[in-house]
């Protein structure tokens, strides 16, 4: 089996709710408070914490509290892992589609013989 970090198991299932992917895009723009963050999914308050609260641990993100607002910024190096791992796969089957490719000629240029 594949050795992998423990943490892109984590990032890949962070990213793999749409609200979680939303929430990420709007603080791809800048910090915001959690109340706005929750406004636009129609979610309940404590469900929209339960996702901040995956992202979080996933690392993806960081909060602050001032006062009784609480804050979330994005942690774009983050998605070093992610973006390490999908360009290794990338790699893995580029190399296949080519030896692929080259065979498929050889016999295309066998049966023109």
């Amino acid at each position: 089996m594949a050795k992998h970090e423990p943490d892109l198991s984590l990032l890949f299932h962070a990213l793999a709710d749409p609200t979680r992917r939303s929430i990420l895009t709007r603080l791809a723009r800048g910090p915001a408070p959690v109340t706005e963050l929750a406004n636009p999914t129609g979610l309940r308050l404590p469900t929209v914490m339960r996702h901040l609260s995956v992202l979080e641990a996933a690392g993806l993100i960081a909060t602050s509290k001032d006062g009784r607002v609480r804050s979330c910024a994005i942690v774009p190096e983050a998605l070093a892992p992610v973006r390490t791992w999908l360009d290794e796969q990338r790699e893995i089957w580029e190399g296949r589609l080519d030896r692929m490719d080259e065979y498929v000629m050889k016999l295309m240029e066998e049966r023109a013989k």
